[in-house]
């Protein structure tokens, strides 16, 4: 499934006079009445006339030899936990539906209008950033584009849908423990989630304040960096990085793998050349702290809330934040101690190596309904087990690069990309070469059976 062209084109053709912003808002905006229905990716869709004037404006400026900016006429949405003014920031929930609309938009958004690009609207999500699964009983499930029978993952499933069924090039996401990661192996896109606090979040509404990153969903690797630089200020190095010393994960890393995801993985080293093997020590003991301290804060911020609407939550998002307001404080703590511990020891690894290899998912998206999986020959809840290799490295506040590793044709898997703090570039460096080598891949193997053919 194409995604559409990359924003470096679009932008190139745009400001060429090839086509105008006004053009590409129409054709986002037609996807999107065309897609829409099947995919559910907007909760809130910005009317027409308001789309079509912010890219008047661009090509009103381009017109007159301004320059609008990096992104100029960029389609892109926002999930809907971000603010946008003059609409109400849902979160996908009931809860908030009864507040004001926003009078300014989140940081995040304005940085991305500022740039030049076209915002489309609010991204559907799970009730206030709670699961993996994109299963929002008020604002109905969003689909994934390559399979509408199966989730489009969580919680920016929104977010991965929209670029995956070509309506934006671009989506703001949010990753706690695993949510832009989860959609965009599931969607067959690019995730990435830059260092802990490099992003605002400004204008977001939380969900676990001392795990949450700003990020975004994209249709390839050059994408997502422009994304980056944009966000960040930060221009790429003036001279090529030698290639980065890479090592993928075992053990734990290595354990509960689908055969898709495990030959996703396998394709993935191969690509990349040789790697050497590191352990990400006590994997599973990070998981269970990333639990302890996700529950904790999300149930903090919504006590209020379950005290005097608890039937206005979604079942069993409502569960999850009343299990997290009976934990006892003495685990929150143990769970941070043992997370600067962890940095610690995940920080020596840093020492000799610069990125780190893991699985982004133990399974391909799986079908509505399906409760349970089966995987090396034991059955798994789906649920539970969809973040278990995204959870255990949530704490750690690392850069991460999510990127499609299946064969053309094949449903979506995804693979992650780990970098040390502030490491963005490399780490960009390092998906973009690995993108590259499985595309070279895929057309030696399309050329393989022509010829055979």
């Amino acid at each position: 499934m194409s995604v559409g062209p990359g924003i470096a084109q679009l932008v190139s053709a745009i400001r060429a006079g090839r086509t105008t912003a006004q053009a590409v808002a129409r054709q986002a905006l037609q996807a999107m009445d065309e897609r829409g229905p099947e995919v559910n990716a907007f909760t809130t869709a910005l009317p027409a006339e308001r789309v079509l004037a912010q890219a008047a404006r661009t090509d009103a400026r381009l017109a007159a030899g301004d320059d609008p900016g990096p992104l100029a006429g960029v389609p892109f949405a926002a999930k809907d936990l971000f603010d946008i003014e003059g609409v109400v920031t849902l979160a996908g929930s009931r809860i908030l539906a009864d507040r004001a609309p926003a009078v300014r938009s989140a940081w995040a958004v304005r940085a991305l209008e500022d740039a030049g690009a076209t915002l489309m609207g609010g991204l559907n999500m799970e009730e206030l950033a709670y699961g993996f699964l994109t299963d929002n009983a008020h604002y109905g499930r969003t689909h994934n584009p390559h399979d509408t029978a199966r989730t489009a993952g969580g919680s920016s499933g929104g977010s991965g849908a929209a670029v995956a069924a070509g309506m934006v090039p671009l989506a703001l996401g949010t990753d706690t423990t695993g949510s832009i990661r989860i959609p965009a192996a599931f969607c067959g896109t690019v995730g990435f989630k830059p260092t802990y606090g490099r992003i605002a979040t400004d204008g977001m509404v939380p969900m676990s304040p001392s795990l949450d990153h700003v990020g975004w969903i994209g249709g390839c690797v050059d994408d997502v960096a422009l994304a980056w630089q944009v966000l960040s200020g930060e221009a790429p190095p003036a001279a090529a990085a030698p290639p980065a010393r890479i090592a993928r994960a075992d053990d734990y890393f290595d354990r509960l793998l689908s055969p898709e995801a495990r030959a996703g993985l396998e394709r993935a080293a191969r690509a990349l050349g040789p790697c050497d093997t590191v352990r990400i020590p006590e994997a599973a003991a990070a998981r269970g702290a990333a639990y302890a301290i996700i529950s904790v804060e999300a149930a903090s911020l919504r006590l209020d809330d379950l005290r005097a609407r608890p039937l206005d939550f979604d079942p069993a998002t409502r569960d999850r934040f009343l299990a997290g307001a009976l934990l006892p404080a003495e685990w929150y703590v143990r769970a941070q101690c043992f997370r600067a511990w962890h940095r610690e020891q995940v920080a020596r690894l840093f020492e000799r190596v610069d990125v780190l290899l893991l699985p982004a998912a133990p399974f391909a998206a799986p079908r509505w309904g399906e409760e349970d999986i089966a995987i090396e020959g034991a059955m798994h809840p789906v649920r539970s087990t969809i973040g278990r290799f995204t959870q255990p490295i949530a704490p750690l506040g690392l850069p991460i690069v999510c990127v499609p590793v299946a064969p053309p044709g094949a449903l979506p898997i995804g693979v992650q990309l780990v970098g040390r703090p502030g490491g963005e570039w490399s780490l960009i460096d390092t998906a973009r070469r690995l993108e590259r080598a499985l595309a070279a891949g895929n057309t030696s193997t399309l050329r393989s059976a022509a010829l055979a053919a």
